[in-house]
């Protein structure tokens, strides 16, 4: 794992090609399925989710083009303006993966196929009313803050169970699983121990889940700690940097914060 948002910047030459994006994703993929295989796993039961935030639409068709059908953003307007700027390239969905401010729930319920970062019964609230509108389901993670830091959103470990609990009310929500960060260390003792809070929440909702529930899915890891994740159970890998390349930007302008400072990049 890398130990400074520098380093991971730098490590990652920026793709300008479609033939950059097929060997980056190539290699991003290959290196998923080495983790899965090293912990037991089958390869195909961990998918690849590539980040595309801040990268410009014309190098997003690229990526398109080099294989990349489901792609997530961070921030939701950023997200709509490129659906609606790339909507003629079909078989492409959106994955909106940053906090969502309630107020902006009428987006995601525009376009997005997955959101990842459910977070408080407003929102599950908001996200309904926006989605009968719109006549549409939208499959959803619950984000847990499994790091204790007060930069992160999401629900506190203790708190999800019974957050998972009041879901199955919302009927246009399809509950696919759970979402974390980790913590930004160079640790991989503190790191993994934010993906086995998850892991081991997702088994017990998923013994206890009323109606039904099986929320099996966790999205966690990223470009620099994906194979520690994959590791530890994920099934949704979010990669960023490894495949489109380094960001000019600091964290803080990618992931929303809390009063504490910023969260990693993917």
């Amino acid at each position: 794992m890398t130990d400074q948002p520098d380093a991971i910047s730098s490590a990652y030459p920026t793709a300008e090609t479609t033939e950059q994006f097929a060997a980056n994703i190539s290699e991003v993929r290959a290196r998923i399925d080495a983790a899965a295989r090293a912990a037991g796993r089958a390869p195909e039961d961990v998918r690849l989710l590539p980040v595309s935030k801040t990268v410009p639409e014309e190098r997003v068709r690229l990526a398109v083009a080099a294989g990349a059908t489901l792609l997530g953003e961070n921030k939701v307007q950023e997200a709509l303006r490129k659906s609606e700027n790339l909507a003629d390239i079909d078989e492409l969905d959106w994955a909106v993966i940053g906090h969502l401010q309630t107020n902006k729930a009428k987006y995601v319920a525009r376009f997005a196929a997955e959101f990842h970062a459910l977070d408080s019964i407003r929102l599950a609230e908001s996200l309904q009313r926006r989605l009968d509108l719109e006549d549409r389901t939208l499959d959803v993670y619950v984000q847990v803050n499994t790091s204790g830091e007060e930069s992160k959103f999401g629900l506190e470990p203790a708190d999800a169970e019974e957050f998972v609990r009041r879901l199955p009310t919302f009927d246009r929500l399809n509950i696919a699983g759970f979402m974390t960060l980790a913590v930004f260390s160079a640790e991989e003792t503190r790191v993994r121990r934010c993906f086995t809070v998850l892991r081991e929440l997702r088994d017990r909702v998923c013994a206890e889940a009323p109606g039904g529930l099986h929320p099996e899915g966790l999205s966690m890891g990223m470009s620099g700690d994906f194979e520690a994740a994959i590791d530890e159970g994920a099934t949704t890998v979010r990669v960023g940097q490894a495949i489109f390349g380094s960001r000019a930007l600091p964290d803080s302008y990618y992931w929303p914060t809390g009063p504490g400072g910023a969260e990693a990049s993917a």
